[in-house]
This record gives structure tokens, sequence and C-alpha cells, in this order.
């Protein structure tokens, strides 16, 4: 009865908005799992599009129509028996840097073998490789990755030859798409990867293609398309011999849900992953994102997480939470990159992220500068969280 009564007080009152593009989203929590959900929605007219924790089944995302005033709404879910939390399902953005000319080894194209796989001679030997002593660091110690990696992203080329042997199954969470959680759908044509030449493609990376397939990838649709793939070869370049979980939160424009994020965190940890690599920042805390990182910390999943491009000392999240191992980027002279956060709050370590060459979508190469890369150089699959 309380219920309805709220509802009619919402309508009366004026707490209607004007129509939106899409229907207001909500994560709710409730920990006595559906059946307590279900008379809610009933009674609110609102609408539960399903579970967010996997298994756990405690976290839901609820959607209502268009024209009410969210933040009202808000208040009246939170305000429900049986929902002990709600929040606002926010639509966040992959952030990128600024890209400088593209690095001379992304015209290295010489063969050679990388641990049983053939790669470019200028992905092996770059910069960033001796600044952070991979060599030494896989020999001294006998280390080239172990366990699974996930890699919460746009996707990723399942079919790049560098990639393919270390894919392990992943999830679309913008399709709801069980398997290679690919990326290549996200364009309407094939591009050719088949150029002599790099060529920028957009405002932070740059990739083998001929000019007419970068100037396509370069509209603003596909801003951030190829971030996923060239994140797990950076992720393979370090750990070679540790398995890539391609988890897809985010689409080729660079937009996804924290919804999907939420979804990506709790499916890695619930199928084994080691690490949970997050090549994203957001200002604002959410209290369901930090749940989710405790929840694979305490299951001893290590979360890295970029600490973002602004170029400003500030905190974001998720690198900036307590679990999360926050990574800032450096130039090739180890130092500070300009676009790179900074401040003792946020970052734990700091890495290479300039010009760094890795792998690209249609089985070629590209580099890439920001948060794009710098933390995927700390991952190590045979550490422990701290």
């Amino acid at each position: 009865m309380k219920s309805r009564v709220l509802w009619v007080l919402l309508l009366f009152f004026g707490l209607w908005c004007s129509p939106a593009a899409a229907d207001n989203r909500f994560i709710v929590r409730a920990p006595s799992g559906l059946p307590s959900l279900q008379p809610v929605c009933l009674a609110l007219g609102c609408n539960i599009s399903g579970g967010l924790d996997g298994s756990l089944g405690r976290l839901f995302l609820v959607t209502a129509p268009e024209f009410i005033d969210p933040n009202a709404f808000l208040q009246i879910l939170r305000s429900q028996p049986g929902i002990t939390h709600v929040e606002l399902d926010v639509l966040l953005k992959v952030m990128q840097a600024t890209a400088a000319a593209p690095p001379s080894g992304l015209s290295d194209n010489s063969p050679v073998n990388y641990f049983g796989v053939t790669v470019m001679h200028g992905y092996v030997s770059q910069p960033a490789v001796t600044i952070v002593r991979l060599p030494d660091t896989q020999t001294t110690f006998s280390v080239s990755g172990a366990g699974i990696v996930a890699v919460i992203d746009t996707g990723v080329d399942p079919t790049h030859p560098v990639l393919q042997s270390v894919l392990v199954q992943g999830y679309d969470f913008t399709r709801n798409i069980a398997g290679a959680a690919s990326e290549l759908p996200d364009v309407n044509q094939s591009p050719n990867g088949s150029g002599a030449s790099p060529a920028m493609v957009n405002q932070s990376s740059a990739a083998i293609l001929d000019p007419a397939s970068a100037t396509y990838l370069g509209q603003p649709q596909y801003q951030a398309f190829g971030h996923g793939t060239m994140v797990s070869g950076i992720v393979h370049l370090v750990a070679p011999t540790a398995q890539i979980m391609p988890l897809k939160a985010f689409k080729a424009d660079g937009t996804g849900y924290l919804s999907d994020i939420l979804r990506a965190i709790y499916f890695a940890v619930q199928n084994g992953a080691r690490v949970i690599n997050m090549s994203f920042s957001f200002s604002t805390y959410s209290h369901e994102a930090a749940n989710a990182i405790k929840f694979a910390t305490r299951h001893q999943v290590i979360c890295v997480a970029s600490a973002g491009n602004d170029g400003k000392e500030e905190i974001v999240y998720p690198a900036a939470l307590s679990d999360v191992m926050g990574v800032a980027s450096t130039a090739n002279n180890d130092t500070l990159s300009t676009f790179s956060n900074y401040g003792e709050d946020l970052v734990w370590v700091a890495a290479p992220g300039e010009g760094i060459i890795t792998t690209y979508p249609f089985g070629t190469f590209g580099a890439g500068w920001g948060d794009l890369l710098q933390r995927a150089i700390c991952i190590w699959c045979g550490c422990s969280p701290a």
C-alpha cells in the first residue's frame, strides 16, 4: 500500500521530467533476491532487466519509464522494504590521451618468434620493454605469466594471430552474448589492415592500416575501436603464457554502462580470473563498484586500473579504491606523462604509457597513448594482492 501511495504522489506532485532517449536505469541491491524485488516493481511500474552479480543473485538492473524524474524515483526505490541500496546506472566513457607521432618501431615489422608465436620485431623490442626490464625479469625469475587476466574493455579481435591461442571464453555485455567478446562486429565494413606504413586512427592511437581504413575508423562512432585488442596485446607482451578473458563492457564509441562493468567484475571472479584489468576511470564514487572490487579482493583477485588522463592531482575510480592498483603513465625518459593524473591517494605505481606498440584488430599492430595501456605493463599473473 505504501508503494502505491508513493507512486501516486510522484504523479500528482509533478515529478515527471521531459521525455529522454531511453529508460531510466537503476542499480538496486536486494539482499533477499528476486522474490523481494518483484512485488516492488509490480507496484511501482518498473522492470527488472536482469541480475548484475552472477550467481549471488542480490544485485539487479531496474529500469523505469523515460518520463519520470530519475532522482525522485531513486528516493522512492530506496524507501522500499527489502532494498538496501540504489544508485543510478551511469554511462561511462573510456578515457584517452592525445597521440604524438607514431613510434618508429611500428614500422619495424621483421617477423620474430615470441613464446611460440610470430610477432613483429617492433612489438618485442620497443623502449617500454627495456625500461621495465621485461626480458631480465622473465629470465631471472623464470616467469612469463600464469592464470587468467580479465580485460574489461571494448572486446578483442578473436582472430588475431598473436592472441588467438591465449584467449579464453569471455562475454559481450553490450549484446549479452557469451563467447569471444569480439569487437569486430562494431564496424559495418571490413577495413584493410595491410597498410605499408602506420596511419593515425584516432586521437590516442595509430595502426598499420591503409589510409582509407584509418579515416573510416577515425569517425566519432569508432573513436575507441581497437582499445580492448590493444590492451590485450600488452597483457600478452608482459605475460605471454597467461590466458586472457575478454569482457566487452564498452562500445566502439567508448561508452559503457556502470552496470555492465559490475557484471564484468563479478563474471571475471566467478569464472576463474586472477587479475582484472580496467582501462577506464570515472570521477564519482560508486558504492556498488566498491562492493564488486571488495568481492574480487576477497577471492584473491588482483584489480588494476588507470589513474586517468586529465593531467591533474585528482581522485578517480576505481583506481582510488583501496583494493585497486592505480597506475599512472610515464614517458620513455621515466618522467610523468603530461596527460597522466598523479597523487599518493590515487597512484600505486607508474609505467610507460606513450606510443606503446601492441596488437590491433584485423591481425595487425598499432601504438597507443594514455590509460589505453599504462596499467597493463604492471600485470604479473604470479603475484599476490596486497
